[in-house]
């Protein structure tokens, strides 16, 4: 199950404006704080927020809404989030945050194809996350055999992750979110 927040619609529902752009920290805290609660009151373990009505958005609104709302969520909840109807202009800017940060977020941009990952994650990492989102669930030993690579550094790549709530770990096995 998956929660979708327009967040063009909480913008204008929230701060009361007729615009669509997404700028000043003050406006970026009070979106996050509308999804914070969007969130809490789900039982879908993923939500998706939707920037597809969403014209400017600037560094401070980024941090606020998308690296802020990673940096406050529990790692002992089984919550995920990821990005959907992002223009280049805003991955450039979440981009930025998330890397400032040491955070890393999964993007849709079709679905045919496996998301994409924004923010500090490395070559080796995206491979194993593609490759999880390609093949399905597995554990360190499939994905070790699909790319050629040693047990532990596998599971090492799984676990960082798991970690930073791009995959799903459950009982050694990780899994790709649901899109």
């Amino acid at each position: 199950m998956i929660q979708t927040i327009p967040l063009g619609r909480v913008l204008k529902e929230t701060v009361a404006t007729p615009y669509c752009d997404l700028v000043t920290r003050p406006t970026g805290a009070a979106v996050r704080g509308y999804i914070q609660k969007a969130i809490a009151g789900s039982e879908a373990p993923t939500t998706m927020l939707d920037f597809t009505e969403v014209g400017l958005l600037d560094f401070s609104c980024a941090d606020e809404i998308v690296a802020k709302l990673l940096l406050d969520t529990d790692p002992g909840t089984d919550r995920y989030v990821m990005l959907l109807g992002t223009r280049e202009d805003h991955t450039e800017a979440i981009d930025h945050v998330l890397n400032h940060h040491a955070l890393a977020i999964a993007v849709v941009t079709s679905p045919d194809e496996p998301p994409q990952l924004l923010g500090r994650v490395t070559p080796e990492l995206q491979r194993v996350f593609h490759c999880v989102f390609r093949l399905g669930p597995g554990d360190a030993g499939s994905i070790a055999d699909v790319l050629g690579w040693t047990l532990e550094r596998a599971a090492d790549a799984l676990l960082t992750l798991s970690l930073l709530r791009l995959l799903r770990a459950e009982a050694g096995t990780f899994h790709p979110l649901p899109r």
